[in-house]
């Protein structure tokens, strides 16, 4: 468990279910992101058991509700990601309910998975991923401290569409500097 001033990240629970289904099933949400819209409270518990199961990844939850709001995690070179990483990096992912955008709460989520890859984890370098159109996730890239680093043309989304990416980087140097 992970916690910052307005959130806690913690593993996602069977629980959980009605809530990310709340949220996940929102069309604005898992579409510009690449994944289909979640489509009922059994869909969602099945994706907290399979997907959201992988290591490092955690719910979002706000302290004032104690309700998950969204999701981010770690990814490692060994699991599904779309960042080319080596063993000794990660690429972070997030995503946050559309009534808490805007409010700073990924950016804060993320800086604290950052602290956790440099600090804990002992990362080199983490990469943070966006495609073409969602600007909100590139500014989350630009808040943290990400650099650019490069596009990729025609990557195929795992909703089968072809889209460009753009890739962000920071360093452990870039990260001690800030």
């Amino acid at each position: 468990m992970i916690e910052t001033d307005r959130l806690i990240l913690r593993p996602w629970q069977g629980t959980d279910a009605e809530a990310l289904f709340r949220y996940a099933s929102d069309p604005d949400i898992g579409s510009i992101a690449g994944w289909p819209p979640h489509t009922s409270v059994e869909n969602s518990l099945e994706i907290i058991r399979t997907v959201f199961a992988a290591p490092e990844t955690y719910a979002v939850v706000l302290k004032e509700t104690n309700e998950p709001i969204g999701c981010c995690g770690i990814m490692f070179s060994n699991s599904l990601h779309t960042a080319d990483m080596q063993p000794n990096e990660a690429e972070i992912g997030y995503w946050i309910g559309k009534p808490y955008w805007g409010q700073g709460l990924i950016p804060e989520a993320v800086k604290a998975l950052l602290s956790r890859c440099f600090n804990e984890l002992g990362l080199v370098s983490v990469w943070c991923g966006y495609y073409e159109g969602n600007g909100k996730s590139k500014r989350v890239c630009e808040k943290c401290g990400f650099k650019f680093h490069h596009t990729n043309h025609d990557v195929v989304s795992p909703l089968g569409d072809k889209r460009t990416e753009h890739f962000y980087l920071m360093t452990k140097g870039d990260y001690k500097m800030m």
